[in-house]
């Protein structure tokens, strides 16, 4: 194998469309998938592609600083794509530590982990974080994002996420590390757990159930899909510069309320419903606490640098992904229920 790579988070919503561009563009990289196998780790998004033989999967924490150290010293890779991470905004509010724990120390292991097993002069290896643009706080109507605007994160996540973009940074200077880092806007896409806006509006739509939206719906998000985030850091990965950080938008902008808006004008349209049938679901709800107003990306210097650009606007994606979930009835119906737990002991356990 020409390279062996490590991807955390692998099992998760980004981190599985990443593991699939690695293994089915590089038949020649050893593609290992470390995943703790939480609430959102979810194997079946990696079905179509389990057999492959330059793919491997590992069960672990990166919590477990021996487990870690253990994995790198049996693999000795020389790249490592982090993605795991706790990423919900809601949850880190009701429960900070987990995020703590799992963003910041699990970090720390694999930074320390590399720096043992990985040292030899550090010649062709790369740590690649996989971060997002909450760290940068709220912007108001107008500006962007840029790699160089002043961190100023808002809550628990993005604070633990702002905490693991300082130590890759430190870890560079101090040590000599060779990291990139990537900053990234809201995704959205198939494979999505269903606690994020995108999918739990497609599935309550179908079943005629409310739709909640923070406050009056007017936050503003930029939204990437999935896809085009995968190939982006298939570009960094290979393009991008040693101690750079390069922002990975989809120059698309909508509020909450528009957005669902024009998900529901798509679902009518798949579901051959009555125009209106579907936004009658709209329900507000109490504002979330401390609700970033507004996060815009000016990924242009991705574009510049490295020749990367968003392949599809909002409106072509969201149809795409309402067909997907409607057409993978039995995935939602699986992470709804908790059956898809169940399919680690089934394809690694009990065979």
């Amino acid at each position: 194998m020409q390279k062996k790579i490590f991807i955390t988070g692998g099992a998760g919503f980004i981190g599985s469309h990443v593991v699939r561009q690695f293994v089915n563009k590089y038949p020649d990289y050893q593609i290992i998938n470390i995943d703790k196998l939480t609430y959102a780790g979810n194997l079946e998004n990696l079905k179509d592609i389990e057999n492959k033989k330059n793919y491997l999967f590992e069960r672990a924490d990166i919590v477990d600083e021996k487990v870690i150290i253990g994995l790198f010293e049996k693999h000795t890779p020389d790249a490592v794509i982090h993605l795991a991470a706790e990423s919900h905004v809601d949850r880190s509010i009701s429960n900070p530590t987990d995020f703590i724990f799992t963003n910041i120390v699990g970090t720390l292991n694999l930074l320390n982990a590399f720096r043992k097993i990985c040292s030899d002069k550090y010649e062709n290896k790369l740590f690649y974080h996989v971060s997002t643009d909450e760290v940068y706080g709220s912007l108001g109507d107008t500006g962007y994002f840029i790699e160089t605007t002043p961190y100023d994160p808002k809550s628990p996540y993005s604070a633990s996420k702002a905490s693991s973009d300082h130590l890759i940074r430190a870890y560079n200077h101090t040590f000599g590390v060779p990291v990139i880092i990537s900053n990234c806007s809201n995704n959205y896409g198939p494979n999505q757990f269903p606690e994020k806006l995108i999918p739990l509006a497609i599935n309550n739509i179908k079943n005629m159930k409310p739709i909640p939206i923070y406050g009056k719906g007017d936050n503003v998000r930029d939204w990437l899909y999935v896809v085009d985030h995968a190939v982006a850091i298939d570009t960094v990965f290979h393009k991008g510069k040693i101690g750079e950080t390069y922002n990975i938008g989809g120059n698309n902008e909508w509020s909450n309320l528009d957005l669902i808006k024009k998900l529901c004008e798509v679902m009518d349209k798949l579901l051959n419903r009555t125009p209106g049938t579907s936004a009658s679901l709209i329900t507000f709800v109490k504002d979330r606490a401390g609700h970033d107003f507004r996060y815009a990306i000016d990924c242009s210097k991705l574009t510049k640098e490295l020749g990367w650009k968003p392949s599809l606007q909002f409106e072509k994606g969201i149809e795409i992904t309402a067909k997907w979930y409607l057409n993978n009835q039995k995935w939602m119906e699986n992470i709804v229920s908790g059956d898809y737990q169940k399919y680690y002991e089934n394809q690694y356990v009990n065979r």
